[in-house]
């Protein structure tokens, strides 16, 4: 086999090394248009887990990498005059050249040949190789000369960054913040060997101008970064080598393969310096592409199989990195926090570090983080213990005179249980056991105002005495056996209405037994559904009096909040989409008229509804779609809302439009809440693929929302918060009749924390000091 490599980093001599083990007789040549000596930056990152990679694949290189690198085990904050020592880390740093001559050595020990000073401008000198790796960078020439193929997405962000070294010597890795009359500098920074450390400094571009910086002139870089980073310096200099600040170009590429021709490294996908995964993720880029060598044994299905089996790894990584520099670029929004909660939203920034999993690397501070949380609760009124304060999921919160126990909700979830519109036995036991369960808000599922108004023919209502009745009933129960609050959810369907039961085809037209339907403008939901009317100022007058009707009727019922629905493509939230809301007059055209509808009906239901019980609204905070909803936009409806006496932004997304494009995760949505809540200025509730008592309390110590709605989880465990609860050694209230039951579930939790905390501590990855190895 002969295999051409094009681009002698860290991903093309990998790969050369793995497979030259495996296929010893196979050919292999790599070829760099740089010099030997010729490289870019200063140091490079790896994790404890990832060096153990490394010994598995390959001791000898391992053996000379951890040999010349600096190890740290903290991550030290520095913000507003306070530093913080996170520890439990587990990094080393490498001269990124001594790793490069540590490859290139390995390589040709094996019989490797290297060619430096190489330009490749096409692969027609290679015709005669069975492989050819394009490892060549981010600036692949092999990949922009067949990008019709490839189809590459560079997304350049806005931030500018600029790599530099330094003699200062650091026992941690650093996240320095420093504040200067042009705006905000950052400096990521880590040791990489004796007396050398690297020095990353980024900023958004405004600052970056008003500093009168200018991309090339490292002298002056130097100089003026020297002035801002001076008491972090200690007396030590700065060092440039080709250090010209840049914008950091995201890449990703539709395909990885084309014939014989694979990319790898940079040239495939970038992830952002912030989470110091760019030459680890080129270097498992080799392992993966040699495992599926060795696996296949023949070249087309072994690039088959690299790409199949890879790319899904590859892409979260990339998703980390997104989430990570995004916090960088909008620092801004975070800058007012306290120095414990902005440190913690630092650390759990990109999803991979949460509050659960640093209690077990960093107790000291996750003990300070949750004190720091009760402080504010003090604060705000509470009566809370801060000698040993509880997990921030149990901490109180209020609005207006109403404190719910806990910041955990059940979300509003659709039952199409409700024939006549009235909730029965099935809302009294769906809703009464996630309240025994230990959820301190219980909300009720999307309640229809109106006959034409519902979603499907079963869905739940309140309308007529029978539907107060019979919500009356489930409020009572909830209201005497349980310490959870309860509020009531109230929506038209709009264009939505009028659809099948969801197991029988969710947002559907029904086949028979329809009835007249009305939206903001006459567009069906599918090309098939049933056209809405556009909605007349008369239907409006109707429609927001019957929003009135059913709230007076929710208060007489007991409940003890309202939430009104202006999300998911619904009546209220077609008139403030512009994908949905085509209509030229008052109620239409920019944000300011399509909000206008909802607002008249928000505003009537304050006046009806007590003043002492409190409001929300759900929105849509993006549309997933091009043309919709922007963050801008989002971010000014709540304002809106805020400003009538809105408590609560109960933020989702999408469901708008039929073919929205949205984009799934763990807590994917919760950036939506974070960014309404620190920008707007209005406490926040955060719902979407959140599944565990951990998430909870990352999400709420981070300040991304005031509380966290969980729908499909309590589907079920419906007593997930007790659950939660007995983990973090929590009293929470709970009825009599299941006092043995949380008795035993407290010795059972005992003994899965025991377990749990001594088998994270074996799959912990090794770790190393100088000594150990």
């Amino acid at each position: 086999m002969k295999v051409t490599i094009v681009g002698a980093g860290p991903a093309g001599l990998y790969f050369a090394i793995l497979m030259k083990q495996w296929a010893p007789a196979a050919a292999i040549h790599v070829v760099e248009r740089h010099g030997a000596d010729e490289t870019f930056g200063f140091g490079v990152v790896f994790s404890d887990q990832t060096l153990d990679i490394f010994r598995k694949y390959d001791p000898e290189s391992y053996a000379e990498i951890v040999h010349s690198f600096a190890y740290w085990d903290d991550v030290e904050i520095s913000f507003k005059g306070e530093r913080m020592r996170i520890g439990g880390n587990g990094f080393c740093g490498c001269s990124r050249r001594t790793l490069l001559g540590i490859l290139q050595d390995r390589a040709t020990s094996l019989g490797v040949t290297v060619a430096f000073d190489t330009e490749v401008g096409d692969l027609s000198a290679f015709a005669d190789s069975d492989l050819i790796v394009a490892a060549d960078g981010a600036n692949s020439a092999i990949r922009e000369a067949e990008s019709d193929w490839f189809r590459p997405v560079v997304d350049v962000r806005p931030n500018m960054f600029v790599w530099l070294g330094s003699t200062r010597p650091l026992d941690a890795f650093q996240f320095l913040f420093r504040e200067t009359e042009h705006g905000v500098f950052i400096a990521h920074c880590y040791q990489y060997e004796a007396g050398r450390s690297t020095w990353i400094v980024e900023t958004d571009a405004a600052t970056f101008s008003r500093a009168g910086l200018h991309p090339t002139d490292e002298a002056a870089t130097v100089a003026f970064l020297e002035q801002v980073f001076a008491a972090d310096l200690d007396g030590h200099g700065l060092i440039a080598n080709r250090s010209i600040w840049r914008n950091f170009p995201m890449i990703r590429n539709a395909r990885w393969v084309k014939d014989n021709v694979v990319l790898l490294g940079d040239a495939k996908a970038t992830a952002h310096f912030s989470i110091g995964s760019g030459t680890k993720l080129a270097m498992e880029d080799a392992i993966a592409l040699y495992e599926a060598f060795r696996r296949e044994g023949a070249v087309a299905p072994a690039l088959v199989g690299f790409e199949r089996d890879r790319r899904e790894d590859v892409e979260k990584t990339q998703h980390a990195a997104d989430v990570s520099l995004v916090w960088f670029e909008q620092l801004a929004r975070f800058w007012d926090f306290d120095p414990v909660t902005f440190g913690f939203g630092l650390m759990t920034r990109s999803k991979a570090i949460t509050y659960d999993n640093l209690a077990l690397r960093a107790p000291e501070f996750v003990k300070t983080v949750s004190h720091t949380f009760a402080e504010r609760q003090q604060a705000s009124g509470h009566p809370v213990n801060l000698a040993t304060p509880r997990p921030p999921m149990f901490q109180p919160f209020r609005m207006r005179d109403l404190v719910l126990p806990n910041r955990v909700a059940v979300s509003p979830m659709c039952m199409y249980s409700a024939p006549d519109g009235s909730p029965n036995d099935w809302h009294l036991v769906h809703l009464g056991a996630r309240a025994i369960g230990g959820a301190g808000l219980i909300f009720t599922e999307m309640t229809d105002v109106s006959p034409e108004g519902r979603i499907t023919p079963s869905c739940a209502a309140l309308y007529t005495d029978e539907h107060e009745a019979g919500w009356a009933r489930v409020v009572g129960f909830i209201h005497a056996n349980a310490s959870a609050k309860v509020c009531l959810q109230l929506g038209h369907a709009g264009r939505k209405g009028a659809t099948r039961l969801m197991w029988d085809g969710m947002d559907q037209p029904l086949e028979e037994g329809a009835w007249p339907i009305l939206s903001a403008s006459p567009l069906p939901y599918y090309p098939h559904s049933q056209t809405p009317r556009e909605m007349t100022r008369e239907d409006m007058d109707e429609v927001r009096d019957a929003f009135v009707v059913a709230a007076k009727r929710a208060d007489r019922a007991g409940f003890d909040m309202i939430e009104l629905h202006c999300a998911h493509g619904y009546l209220l939230a077609s008139f403030i989409s512009p994908l949905t809301n085509h209509r030229t007059d008052a109620y239409g055209g920019d944000l300011a008229g399509r909000l206008r509808y909802p607002l008249e009906v928000f505003a009537a239901l304050r006046a009806a509804w007590p003043a002492q019980k409190p409001m929300s609204v759900r929105i849509s905070a993006t549309d997933w779609k091009e043309g919709g909803l922007s963050g801008d936009d989002s971010v000014e409806v709540a304002r809106a809302f805020a400003a009538l006496g809105c408590d609560l932004i109960d933020v989702s997304a999408g469901q708008t439009v039929h073919d929205a494009e949205p984009v799934f995760g763990r807590m994917f949505q919760t950036p939506f809440s974070d960014r309404i809540r620190n920008e707007a200025g209005i406490a926040t509730m955060c719902v979407g693929a959140i599944t565990t008592a951990d998430q909870v309390n990352t999400i709420l110590a981070a300040g991304r929302a005031d509380l966290v709605a969980i729908g499909r989880a309590h589907l079920t465990d419906p007593f997930l918060t007790m659950r939660a609860a007995v983990w973090y050694g929590v009293d929470v209230e709970c009825p009599p009749q299941y006092g043995p039951g949380q008795q035993a579930l407290r010795a059972q939790m005992r003994r899965e924390r025991d377990d749990l905390a001594e088998l994270r501590r074996r799959a912990r990855p090794g770790r190393r000091n100088a000594t150990d190895e």
